[in-house]
């Protein structure tokens, strides 16, 4: 996901300690004190109205600031201490999250998963070309493509330009030379504003970032494999033809607000975007769970607030459109039975032990209503060992890298294992790669890779693993399934599909894949202890490792679409 997304940077509890970093929380004050003043984000009970939410907020002792009424949300502030309580305490409110961070992408100069292969030290095997027909100068690099035969697809349906894809992350560089053509800077929207104590001085003076800024570099990657232009320079997606769209809800430095998912989940709704790609999770808690005894019951409250926001925000968008795509996550575990937590909250509180119960315990948003769950690959089909599984959550399978992969092979630990694609030039330059003249350091020339028009203008790119590199492969073939079978949107022009028609043609037309034998997989040969081990169920039309199948783009575009 990416949570740096999470993988795409995943930021999973399981990177943050591979890191050996726990992130605070945005400064500001903590309740406890009777005149400290603390944001919140207060969710109403269903059915309650606007005017019955504000003041069972104002009696509580918050003063409401703003509010996402189709969704019964409220931004708050108070100088109660107790507002928590009484908040969770009230028969017209839910909960009430303090404005703290709910998902993270980890803005470490390297993320344990996604740049694993930077970490170790890799090489590169020399194998460009061999995997493929290329249409730009670097497809040969992008093993994916063919893997799930886009390739093939985009000579029959290459994207169309009325289909909208959403990138909700840290931002997409919509000035980068691959991207540019393709970017949509009147629908794109920032719903993050810069905090300076927790992103550092803002880079204008609103502290709103420029729609075409990623301070990250996560977004412009995941934008890159969904939509890079076929314009005979650097690389192209999936679906070369589609307008990318930028929805920026996490933080520069890699933090997730509720309202800004929320408000990025119902913009998307309201605004037609037909796609919406989701490489992020919900933190501090690595599950948000209805009542889990471990938390108190101000905890328990803002977990059940979190779970119901998220979930109406996911129903609105479904119910306007919006196909909706998410990362399984890199915390290799079967989302269907998940290992007991000992990392949460991974800020705001003290981490405990929390045993958690697969009933009533949810991974954000990719357990959340109408979310099409993806697992990630590396170039052999092999389930990536860092990828989560299971069947009660997968829905299909794609290309998002494994640098392990190929144990026994010259492309084993290799850097053409990973995912490569778009990048903003002043993160490369941040993360001391590129020199302040734009020219690839040495010991970064196996894996940064930069092309320039004949105009001088230059593009970068880089690789990157994770679950959240496999999610944009999945959403750049369901906005080729909409560019193919769409109709005209008469309300908002464009085209639009039936998102149920959308996820049944994807599942329909992916590559059936069966479970490895033996179905217990060791990755003992890559390094990895017996907490890795992953047992794959179910049989070749649907299982834990690959859902339905391993995406396949040229199907998506042949097959009939089946209106029942």
């Amino acid at each position: 996901m990416s949570r740096r997304f999470t993988a795409g940077a995943v930021a999973t509890a399981t990177t943050l300690a591979l890191l050996g970093t726990v992130p605070a929380g945005p400064a500001g004050a903590a309740p406890g004190a009777s005149g400290d003043v603390t944001e919140y984000t207060v969710v109403a009970e269903a059915g309650t109205g606007t005017a019955e939410a504000t003041a069972a907020i104002e009696a509580a002792g918050g003063t409401v600031t703003g509010s996402t009424a189709d969704v019964g949300m409220y931004q708050v502030v108070t100088d109660d201490a107790e507002f928590a309580a009484k908040v969770a305490a009230a028969p017209a409110l839910l909960g009430a999250a303090e404005r703290r961070a709910i998902g993270y992408a980890p803005r470490q100069r390297f993320d344990a998963v996604e740049q694993e292969h930077r970490i170790a030290g890799a090489a590169s095997a020399g194998a460009a070309g061999r995997r493929g027909t290329r249409m730009d100068p670097l497809d040969d690099k992008l093993w994916g493509l063919p893997m799930m035969r886009a390739d093939k697809s985009r000579r029959v349906e290459p994207g169309d330009r009325r289909v909208t894809v959403g990138i909700l992350d840290t931002g997409v560089d919509g000035q980068h030379p691959d991207l540019k053509p393709n970017f949509s800077y009147s629908l794109s929207r920032n719903f993050a504003p810069d905090i300076p104590d927790i992103d550092g001085p803002c880079e204008v003076e609103s502290c709103l970032d420029p729609v075409d800024r990623d301070d990250s570099g996560h977004g412009t990657h995941v934008a890159g494999t969904i939509g890079a232009a076929a314009n005979r320079f650097g690389l192209s997606g999936v679906a070369p033809n589609v307008t990318l769209v930028a929805l920026k809800g996490g933080q520069d430095s890699g933090y997730f607000f509720l309202d800004s998912v929320v408000n990025a989940l119902v913009y998307a709704g309201d605004a037609g975007i037909d796609v919406v790609n989701m490489s992020f999770y919900i933190d501090p808690w690595l599950y948000n769970c209805l009542d889990n005894p471990a938390d108190s019951a101000e905890e328990q409250a803002s977990q059940r607030a979190t779970i119901e926001a998220v979930n109406r925000a996911l129903r609105y968008a479904h119910k306007r459109g919006v196909t909706l795509v998410g990362s399984l996550g890199n915390n290799h575990e079967d989302l269907g039975d998940p290992r007991p937590d000992s990392s949460s909250p991974n800020y705001g509180g003290t981490p405990r032990l929390r045993t958690i119960d697969n009933d009533t315990c949810w991974d954000l948003p990719v357990e959340g209503a109408h979310v099409i769950g993806v697992s990630a690959l590396g170039p052999s089909k092999a389930k990536a060992d860092y990828s989560n599984y299971g069947t009660e959550e997968i829905s299909v399978a794609a290309p998002g890298g494994w640098f392990r992969d190929g144990y026994g092979t010259p492309t084993h630990r290799t850097y053409d294992n990973t995912i490569l694609s778009s990048y903003p030039l002043h993160v490369l330059q941040e993360e001391g790669v590129v020199d302040a003249d734009g020219n690839i350091v040495p010991d970064a020339e196996s894996y940064v890779f930069k092309e320039c028009t004949s105009a001088g203008v230059c593009g970068y790119y880089t690789y990157l693993q994770g679950t959240s590199m496999a999610s944009p492969h999945v959403s750049g073939v369901a906005a080729l399934i909409v560019s193919r079978y769409g109709k005209r949107d008469g309300r908002r022009g464009g085209l639009t599909l039936d998102p149920d028609k959308v996820e049944r043609h994807l599942y329909r037309t992916a590559a059936d894949t069966a479970c490895p034998e033996p179905r217990l997989v060791s990755y003992a040969n890559e390094g990895r202890s017996p907490e890795w081990d992953a047992y794959c169920d179910g049989g070749a039309g649907f299982n834990g490792f690959y859902g339905h199948g391993i995406v396949d783009a040229f199907a998506a575009v042949t097959r009939p679409l089946h209106h029942h």
